[in-house]
């Protein structure tokens, strides 16, 4: 779009001029446009946790400035962040220097509603004012308390989570076997759609391996009722960044066992300073949660004999679960370090007992630790019916997709 060069700032065309030249910032513009249409409106400058910014770092200069809106509405101050709302920075990793801008091609537009309205007591997650009055909250926080609290993106509210831990901090220190566990609550009305993935990766840089060993498998994530932990064992004394991603799928997407797309929710700083006890990696098994919780919440498997993640089993054990829908093509693989996996996977067998009832039949050929991953596919309707094809209800064809993992000690003690 083209603009007269003589055309008056305080026109509707003359702010746009002024927006496309940079010479007018959106925020006047928003308070503009209030004034026109009779609502109060005012810009609030200060700090935000914005692209490039990472979990730890402290507001000491002018990285980081931002401003704002805030708009009286229905009786109360809610705030407008009109950037944020039409576009936001992708894969932004580096903090930006003092005086410099982001890359224009990083922008990618799209609308975000939560921050238009935003409440305060969700918007202090990401934005903090100089002036403690224009938090808008009964108990203003300081600096400090701003740079502690848990770096969440937008993501995090619109799918309703929360820490259930109320001294959740954005950094977290190890104890002295180098765990950490950063833990997250779903809301009821979430639980059975959304999935969890993580990064976890050296802070100072985009490493994420260790000696040859990538670092995810330093992290065992579960699922119990409706909190999902991330339990961390840093792998030596060093500072790590743990990127939690979510997406609320239903069942019949996940069963196609087409890629998702998963977006960030929330990052936290991970910090050993010491370490008297160097962790093995856990067995190199698919991504995400350890547990049966998937299985049920997604495929309708019901576990019989272990609900729990962990399992403590002699030589030999059984694992059941219950189908609650019909499932076929069962596949597992059993893993261990340093193991020849073709050669455990000739450990394990499988049946059906009596159509509802899977059942696996592990025989470990000796003592350790094991990881233990089930695959399956959902029957299709037209299957049932007798005729060929192997495509979903809605066209989309059921591929084999990793439906749970178990972690298992094997010992002759147990």
């Amino acid at each position: 779009m083209s603009f007269d060069d003589n055309m008056a700032g305080d026109t509707p065309m003359g702010l746009l001029r002024g927006i496309k030249h940079g010479t007018e910032s959106y925020h006047v513009l928003f308070k503009r446009l209030c004034s026109y249409a009779g609502l109060h409106c005012v810009v609030i400058k200060g700090y935000s946790k914005s692209a490039g910014y990472q979990p730890g770092v402290k507001f000491e200069d002018n990285r980081f400035r931002n401003s704002w809106n805030a708009v009286y509405v229905a009786g109360a101050w809610r705030f407008v962040q009109c950037n944020w709302g039409a576009r936001h920075l992708v894969n932004a990793k580096e903090v930006p220097k003092v005086g410099a801008k982001g890359k224009s091609d990083s922008l990618r537009y799209e609308y975000d509603d939560h921050y238009f309205l935003t409440d305060p007591r969700e918007f202090i997650y990401e934005f903090f004012p100089l002036q403690p009055e224009w938090q808008l909250l009964k108990t203003s926080i300081s600096l400090r308390d701003f740079e502690e609290l848990p770096f969440v993106r937008s993501l995090f509210f619109r799918y309703g989570l929360y820490f259930p831990d109320t001294n959740t901090k954005a950094v977290m220190y190890t104890d002295q076997t180098g765990a950490a566990t950063v833990r997250i609550a779903m809301p009821v009305n979430m639980q059975s759609s959304l999935i969890f993935h993580y990064n976890l990766k050296l802070y100072d840089g985009d490493g994420d391996m260790l000696d040859g060993v990538s670092l995810k498998r330093f992290v065992m994530q579960s699922v119990v009722g409706n909190i999902v932990s991330f339990r961390v064992h840093a792998p030596a004394a060093a500072e790590f960044l743990l990127d939690v991603f979510a997406n609320s799928v239903t069942p019949r997407e996940y069963l196609t066992g087409e890629p998702m797309k998963f977006k960030s929710v929330c990052k936290f700083k991970i910090v050993c300073t010491e370490l008297y006890t160097v962790m093995v990696p856990l067995p190199d098994c698919a991504s995400g949660e350890w547990g049966p919780t998937k299985a049920t919440r997604l495929f309708g498997l019901i576990p019989i004999t272990h609900p729990e993640a962990l399992i403590f089993a002699g030589k030999e054990m059984e694992i059941q679960f219950r189908m609650s829908k019909p499932l076929t093509d069962f596949m597992s693989t059993l893993h261990k370090n340093g193991a020849d996996e073709k050669k455990l996977n000739k450990c394990v067998t499988h049946r059906i007992l009596d159509q509802d009832i899977v059942s696996f039949i592990i025989n470990f050929p000796e003592e350790g630790q094991y990881g233990f991953d089930v695959y399956t596919r959902e029957i299709s309707p037209d299957h049932r019916a007798g005729s060929p094809g192997s495509k979903s209800a809605s066209g989309r064809k059921c591929l084999l997709t990793h439906c749970c993992k178990y972690l298992i000690n094997s010992s002759k003690r147990n």
